[in-house]
């Protein structure tokens, strides 16, 4: 059986990479921060399956906790042939009142907990020779510009140019390296935020379910995928694709 490594997966997106990979027979390092009891709740939904699954507490923007889980996952499972940066902060501050530990907690998680994840994958895929896959997480807000995003939105450009630059230096070893840039997806938001209210600004009408980028994850990560390296894969329902403000104002006349 191979072996899959998902941060943040507790719940969201994460959790459904997890799930879908022990589907797809991974054994299976399920890592959380704070939400234990979700974290529990995927290792049951990937208990499910045959493997050989475990849970990791560690907080990705600390350096020491994140090498620990690399130890920890090495010795319980062994040698990594998929690793998902999914955890991520999406927190969103108006520019003139961002503070500086606001800007250095979500860097920390979005861009250098993914970074440093990438690396410490990487020296354990060449460590135990396999020509394993790093997911990286990234969004749509590389090419869209939302208010309030001024950190998270660059945080994830930068993953995504991470994502060339090491598949460049990792290519050698046989590593590819993928960049997943997800749009708006439903992961229980409160619709009291009103964020369901821009389904009808998306092409395709609705959010993504987080299965759906599981399966295209799981897919990416694939042999079938075996010639792919450096890119980043959009999914967000063609929601980047139209000028909001111009169809909302012509629609339905003639130009």
């Amino acid at each position: 059986m191979k072996n899959a490594l998902i941060t943040g997966a507790s719940h969201g997106i994460g959790r459904a990479v997890a799930i879908e990979l022990a589907k797809n027979g991974y054994n299976v390092g399920i890592n959380y921060c704070s939400n234990s009891a979700g974290a529990g709740d995927t290792k049951k939904a990937c208990d499910a399956f045959e493997g050989n699954h475990h849970i990791y507490k560690a907080d990705v923007a600390n350096l020491d906790e994140l090498a620990a889980m690399f130890e920890a996952f090495d010795k319980e499972i062994g040698g990594i042939d998929v690793m998902v940066n999914n955890a991520g902060i999406s927190k969103f501050y108006p520019f003139l009142e961002v503070t500086e530990e606001q800007w250095l907690r979500l860097i920390s998680t979005d861009f250098k907990g993914a970074y440093f994840g990438t690396q410490y994958a990487a020296k354990n895929m060449i460590k135990h020779s396999i020509k394993g896959v790093v997911i990286n997480m990234s969004s749509n807000h590389v090419d869209g510009c939302w208010p309030g995003a001024t950190i998270y939105g660059p945080a994830k450009a930068a993953l995504t140019k991470f994502g060339k630059n090491a598949s460049m230096e990792l290519a050698e070893y046989g590593i590819r390296i993928i960049t997943v840039a997800p749009g708006y997806t439903d992961v229980g938001w409160d619709p009291k935020t009103g964020i369901y209210d821009v389904k009808e600004r998306i092409p395709l009408g609705r959010f993504a379910k987080p299965e759906e980028i599981a399966r295209i994850i799981a897919f990416l990560a694939s042999p079938d995928c075996s010639y792919m390296t450096g890119n980043c894969v959009t999914i967000d329902g063609g929601a980047v694709l139209p000028v909001l403000t111009e169809n909302k104002f012509f629609k339905g006349v003639e130009l």
